[in-house]
């Protein structure tokens, strides 16, 4: 069984090396990866002006990073099994600094969103591996519990941190800062893999041909809802894209089918809970994006924010993900059913979403973006740290790796699918993009597009999430 397998399942993982220093490297990637996801988001309106980036391929520098990461995050688990965690780690490690380098020194749009799927690629592969490496480093048990607990806070940090960051960096500095920044902390964390240790290796290979179709399909679905939002949905080049996603994915699921080496274990989507859970993260990751999105075009084009000011703006935001996730979460989850705590969360995001449609170019900050912020914060999190307990729970022991990355694919994703989508809904909606009033009429009605979103995610919970005593009796 491979590290990455073990690190919640098995008491008898493979330890050693300096549990500090080991931890310290894991946390900071960590952090490192996940901040990446939002850094960009307050830098958005100075890099389109810098770089002259249309509004309609804006959203594709945050799509292009989780579209890379969600669709290779499975193969990059199983590198890491294959080839060694901490060799796939520090070689994901370079790949990253190199596209972090370039995408600072990009002079085109083009060139941006191409580092930024480097970027997102590059982490496919870190993130896996640097959970294996967990599970070398600290025996199961309250040193692993620990660790875990510092992973996981790190994941939850580095939201909050990207955008604080990207905020400092793009007002102090220059946008380009928010992809040099990942330059000496990648370096500092390579650097570090010393203090790691090397598992097991697993024999096989990589579902490479899965990897491939499974990206380049999904790639050509949001490209071609993307283009549908430009050139219209009946255009022979949305519908040479449509096809082509079509294809692709069908030769997916068709390769998962037959590989012996398939990235989705057959018996891992069986459950109909685990479905619900993937399903409610993906229509999560399609809001959530799209709302960072649509805030900061808002604060920084309609309201006239500065990057700090929006970064600091979205603190409410981040504190209701924090207290929704770390604090009432457990304890509801302690009291009450999976469904439960999930319906409940997503009727407060829902509200959050309806909230937010009630912004206006005159809307006072604590009027609706404060208010509305915590309320979707505190639903969210309720949401995310439920849907991935029922995710994971009740695989066997050898699939527990596989069952936690996919809901991590299903996040990213949902957030590079639902972005194109509401995008596209966005510019159906404005009338006049010179327009504040107009600007403001195409966000709001994005918002609350997401927040059906995540009304049809809360029918999908009521409906396939249920104990895990009654899925296995």
């Amino acid at each position: 069984m491979s590290a990455q397998h073990e690190v919640l399942a098995e008491p008898g993982a493979p330890t050693g090396g300096r549990p500090g220093p080991a931890l310290l490297v894991i946390a900071t990637a960590q952090l490192m990866l996940v901040l990446d996801g939002t850094i960009v988001n307050v830098a958005l309106p100075s890099t389109q002006h810098s770089l002259g980036i249309t509004p309609a391929d804006l959203n594709w520098v945050l799509t292009a990073y989780a579209l890379t990461f969600g669709g290779l995050l499975l193969a990059g688990g199983r590198a890491g099994d294959l080839f060694g965690s901490r060799r796939v780690f520090r070689l994901s490690l370079v790949v990253f600094t190199l596209a972090s380098l370039l995408g600072g020194l990009a002079t085109t749009g083009t060139a941006l969103i191409a580092a930024r799927a480097l970027q997102g690629a590059a982490a496919a592969f870190a993130a896996p591996t640097a959970l294996s490496l967990l599970a070398t480093t600290f025996p199961a048990g309250p040193a692993r519990a620990r660790a875990l607990g510092v992973y996981g806070a790190m994941g939850g940090l580095g939201s909050v941190v990207g955008l604080l960051l990207g905020g400092a960096l793009t007002e102090y500095l220059d946008w380009r800062w928010v992809m040099f920044v990942n330059v000496p902390v990648a370096l500092a964390v390579l650097l570090g893999t010393g203090a790691l240790v090397e598992g097991d290796r697993d024999h096989g290979r990589v579902d490479l041909p899965g990897a491939l179709t499974a990206t380049l399909g999904l790639g050509s679905l949001v490209y071609a809802v993307n283009r549908a939002g430009t050139h219209g949905w009946t255009t022979t080049g949305t519908l040479g894209f449509f096809a082509a996603a079509t294809v692709l994915l069908a030769a997916f699921l068709l390769i998962q089918r037959r590989s012996q080496a398939a990235m989705l274990p057959p018996g891992i989507l069986r459950d109909r809970g685990r479905v619900g859970a993937n399903l409610v993260m993906f229509l999560i990751g399609a809001g959530m994006f799209a709302t960072f999105f649509f805030l900061t075009l808002y604060m920084q084009g309609v309201k006239g924010y500065g990057p700090m000011r929006t970064g600091l703006a979205y603190l409410p935001f981040a504190l209701g993900i924090g207290l929704g996730a770390g604090g009432l979460g457990p304890r509801l989850l302690a009291r009450l059913p999976e469904r439960t705590v999930i319906v409940t969360g997503l009727a407060l995001a829902i509200a959050g979403m309806v909230w937010f449609a009630a912004l206006t170019p005159a809307t006072g900050y604590f009027a609706v973006l404060l208010p509305a912020q915590f309320v979707a914060g505190i639903g969210l999190g309720l949401c995310l740290v439920t849907a991935t307990i029922v995710g994971v729970q009740g695989v066997a022991p050898r699939d527990t790796g596989i069952a936690s990355a996919l809901v991590n694919t299903s996040q990213q994703i949902g957030g590079a699918l639902g972005l194109a989508v509401l995008a596209a809904v966005a510019a159906a909606a404005t009338e006049n993009p010179a327009l504040p009033v107009s600007l403001t009429d195409g966000y709001t009605t994005a918002l609350l597009a997401g927040g059906a979103l995540y009304l049809i995610a809360l029918l999908a919970a009521a409906f396939t999430i249920t104990s895990l005593e009654q899925r296995h009796p």
